[in-house]
């Protein structure tokens, strides 16, 4: 088959301070056995200021098919746009600048998935599960892939393969999809990729995943950071609330319960040295949290004797961590707006 009658994929990197992983992901794509003048990468750049840019430009002057472009927004949002808009491809994949891609035949299974799916949009699993993790991001990655660690509705720590709902896990489209459903909302700077994968599917678009698809991504290495990954995590699924109200889920409303109850008993322990009524409130919320409590324990216990002891020292903070920050950051994302502060604006660069 001559080359030029294969699909030409434009890979779409946005990256801001990548410059531990950008180097590793990018030759890893480099090494694709796809026909390299059948794809392109163009890395979208948030200026950086940790010398990712320049790795990138480094690589490209031997790559001809990597492109380096300015994303002056800086949001991730704004560099899918910059790739979606300039590339030449029939078929666009998203791809971060922390991702480890195992298999060299990762972009033909992209170009095999579409052809015989014949689906518009293809997702992917996304395990947090590369090689060379510390005991503590294990522990994150196992937290995420648990029943109480990730949105029950969510694939990406799925091994499923079929049609779905592209709104968790779509990242890779025909080009007709922009024509459709238009671009990447640039006001959003975390859930950005569900808002678009929404309209997607809004739209009646097919989508189809497949663990064929699988690329791994590089868990959070410290609890401050994983708690400003949720918190970013948390606002931005406000945003797509607010934005899109039928939207709304049981899943999407127990973080920021869980985080507004907490609130609420510490305000009961307070209040009920002063008002003995609030005595009730808080024994009501003080059994609800030690249940929490319980159920948090038991399942890092079950994940510990399964996967290493060691864990278990990590686990139950992880566990609050995600749910906490969640929950912090759909509240805080509230308030602001019901103050009238639009949504979408200022976010927490959060570092690793």
């Amino acid at each position: 088959m001559m080359t030029s009658t294969v699909p030409f994929i434009t890979i779409v990197m946005p990256v801001r301070n990548e410059v531990r992983f950008i180097k590793d992901t990018l030759m890893q794509l480099l090494r694709q056995e796809y026909p390299a003048d059948r794809f392109e990468i163009i890395v979208a750049d948030g200026m950086s200021d940790d010398g990712t840019a320049e790795v990138a430009k480094k690589i490209a002057q031997d790559h001809p098919n990597v492109k380096v472009m300015v994303n002056e927004k800086r949001l991730s949002s704004a560099g899918r746009n910059i790739g979606f808009r300039n590339g030449r491809g029939d078929i666009f994949l998203v791809i971060d600048g922390h991702c480890y891609i195992e298999s060299t035949q990762f972009l033909k299974n992209v170009v095999s998935c579409f052809a015989t799916s014949g689906a518009d949009c293809l997702g992917r699993p996304q395990p947090l599960d590369p090689p060379g993790l510390t005991d503590f991001q294990k522990a994150v990655a196992l937290a995420r892939a648990s029943s109480i660690g990730h949105s029950g509705d969510s694939l990406i720590y799925s091994t499923y393969e079929g049609y779905a709902s592209p709104v968790s896990n779509g990242a890779a489209y025909k080009r007709e999809v922009f024509t459709k459903v238009g671009y990447v909302d640039e006001r959003f700077d975390a859930c950005e990729d569900m808002e678009f994968n929404y309209r997607v599917k809004q739209a009646g678009l097919r989508a189809y995943t497949s663990p064929l698809l699988t690329v791994k991504y590089y868990p959070r290495s410290s609890f401050g950071s994983l708690y400003c990954q949720m918190k970013r995590y948390g606002q931005g699924r406000f945003c797509l609330l607010s934005k899109h109200p039928d939207s709304l889920t049981v899943n999407t409303m127990v973080p920021p319960l869980f985080a507004g109850g907490l609130f609420a008993l510490m305000t009961a322990a307070l209040s009920s040295v002063l008002l003995p009524s609030a005595t009730a409130v808080l024994i009501v919320l003080g059994v609800l949290y030690g249940v929490y409590a319980g159920l948090i324990a038991a399942v890092s216990l079950r994940i510990a004797l399964r996967e290493g002891l060691h864990y278990f020292r990590y686990l139950p903070l992880i566990f609050f961590a995600i749910h906490f920050g969640l929950g912090v950051g759909f509240l805080s994302e509230m308030v602001r707006w019901n103050k009238g502060a639009p949504c979408f604006m200022k976010r927490t660069t959060c570092t690793d």
